[in-house]
């Protein structure tokens, strides 16, 4: 039988993870294959880019999306296990699952429409795939899009599972790649541990070190309010700098991000869905499986025919 597409892919994948035991993605891409009966041939057919077997591919979008929709969780690194919400769907005995039924759930709403500047464009380019109108190219940029939204939700779920020595790495790392901090070696000194399990420090916001930048960052589980940029704002004065970046895993309260536009000193506000997409943008915690490269025809070729 033909490879079947992800959305027939979601309920076979929940109902595989039924027994509330943690499972690991490789097991039910096994037991997949098995109950769609998917000859080695199928098994074996790899993506255009060939970064990946085309049904191993299939079966990571059911995972992503049923996590997003809390239908499953990640208790540790590595493997997933049905929620209490997945055990009622189930309980419901649905015909399919669906994006169009994921879209019931308010976490998958948000999930879709997560990138906040870009969300209004997304939307309509989303509602354009459904148009026979859509050229190819549009369908080429929609699919990179969604690619890339798809990669910040999981690294923002890795980097929440990361350990504090880790996550002090990472923030170090990204500094540097966006050019702050002068050399790793210089950044990593500069900023340490705070104690709460996040770090702050002071970093040069050149190579030269002309300014200074006073940092924190967080792995946070609630909204950041605004008493805790209250304080880091009254820590920027206390380290003698102007200006100042506070980085959480979490989000920040609308009164927090009105304090931070409204104070004199210069604050950076960079929260979990801004962190993962920075980190995309400067190949952190990230790398390339493929390439496609578009074509046209050269008309200065066929110019003196």
């Amino acid at each position: 039988m033909p490879i079947p597409d992800y959305q027939s892919l979601m309920l076979p994948f929940l109902r595989l993870s039924s027994d509330g035991e943690e499972h690991r993605f490789r097991d039910v891409v096994e037991q997949l294959a098995a109950e769609f009966k998917l000859t080695d041939e199928e098994r074996s057919e790899m993506l255009p880019s060939g970064a990946s077997p085309r049904f191993n591919n299939r079966v990571g979008w059911p995972k992503t999306y049923l996590k997003q929709a809390r239908l499953l969780e990640s208790p540790k690194r590595g493997v997933f296990q049905i929620t209490g919400r997945g055990r009622a769907l189930l309980n419901e005995r649905p015909a399919r699952i669906d994006v169009a039924l994921l879209n019931c759930y308010e976490e998958f709403r948000a999930f879709r429409a997560r990138r906040r500047d870009r969300s209004t464009s997304r939307e309509s380019r989303a509602q354009s795939a459904l148009s026979t109108m859509e050229t190819p190219e549009d369908a080429l940029a929609s699919a990179y899009e969604k690619l890339e939204e798809e990669l910040e939700a999981e690294l923002l779920e890795h980097i929440k599972s990361t350990s504090p020595m880790f996550f002090e790495r990472l923030v170090v790392e990204l500094l540097v790649k966006m050019g702050y901090g002068g050399s790793r070696e210089d950044a990593g000194h500069a900023i340490g541990r705070s104690g709460d399990e996040g770090i702050d420090g002071i970093i040069k916001e050149d190579r030269l070190g002309l300014d200074v930048i006073y940092v924190q960052a967080k792995r946070w589980n609630g909204t950041v309010g605004r008493p805790e940029i209250q304080r880091f704002a009254g820590a920027l004065q206390g380290h003698q700098a102007r200006k100042g970046v506070f980085i959480t895993t979490s989000s920040f309260s609308q009164g927090a991000k009105e304090f931070a536009g409204r104070i004199d000193s210069k604050v950076i506000l960079i929260d979990g869905e801004r962190l993962a997409e920075l980190m995309v943008v400067h190949n952190v915690g990230v790398s390339t499986v493929g390439n496609y490269e578009v074509k046209k025809i050269d008309l200065d070729y066929f110019e003196g025919e």
